[in-house]
């Protein structure tokens, strides 16, 4: 009976001391996690509140004032660009390209004209020029840079009538110049071009 009853002592001291584990295995969790648990909420918070802040939304019409403001901008940015473009460099605009020099002199230089021509067998190639015009300003210039669809044409007219053999040889480029300064002066009269230079000529 003794030992039954000291079996029961020892049980319940067991149960006791387990409890007693328990409790203390709590208590850790309350007063070691939870302080942590806090701590980092807290700092979430704190986070989010100052470093976090939402962008404040623009109304529609501020918006479209800035984007219309910096069209405007790019606009004369590009206009300035062009008009001037870099300190010394020519104006460029659809491919006309105005340039001053050395004597105040003005030259534009001209799209590459192309036609056909024939030959003396009837075969048909094609020539190409690229032309500028020498004027006696970049005033000038730019007074007969309008003009130059009509120009164009004056020269395309006359350019289809030729052969291969009437451009031939240093007195056939010599002919082919003079009559291309008289065509562009018919067209842009009453200013004067002084001189249709040829940078290039190709016949294929």
């Amino acid at each position: 009976m003794a030992d039954e009853a000291d079996k029961k002592d020892d049980v319940a001291a067991d149960a006791e001391g387990s409890g007693k584990k328990k409790l203390a295995g709590k208590q850790l969790i309350l007063f070691i996690v939870l302080p942590v648990v806090v701590l980092l909420g807290g700092g979430a918070a704190a986070y989010f509140l100052l470093f976090n802040k939402p962008a404040t939304a623009e109304s529609p019409e501020k918006t479209k004032d800035k984007a219309k403001e910096n069209k405007e901008e790019k606009k004369g940015a590009e206009a300035k660009g062009g008009e001037k473009g870099k300190e010394g460099q020519p104006k460029q605009e659809g491919g006309i390209k105005i340039s001053e020099g050395p004597n105040g002199e003005g030259f534009m230089t001209v799209p590459d004209v192309i036609v056909n021509i024939v030959t003396s067998d009837a075969r048909p190639v094609y020539l190409k020029l690229r032309l500028t015009l020498q004027t006696k300003d970049t005033e000038t210039a730019e007074t007969i840079r309008p003009l130059l669809p009509r120009i164009l044409d004056q020269f395309t007219g006359f350019l289809r009538e030729l052969r291969a053999e009437d451009i031939a040889g240093s007195a056939g480029y010599s002919r082919l110049q003079l009559e291309l300064l008289k065509r562009v002066n018919l067209a842009v009269a009453p200013a004067q071009v002084d001189d249709v230079l040829i940078e290039e000529m190709l016949v294929q």
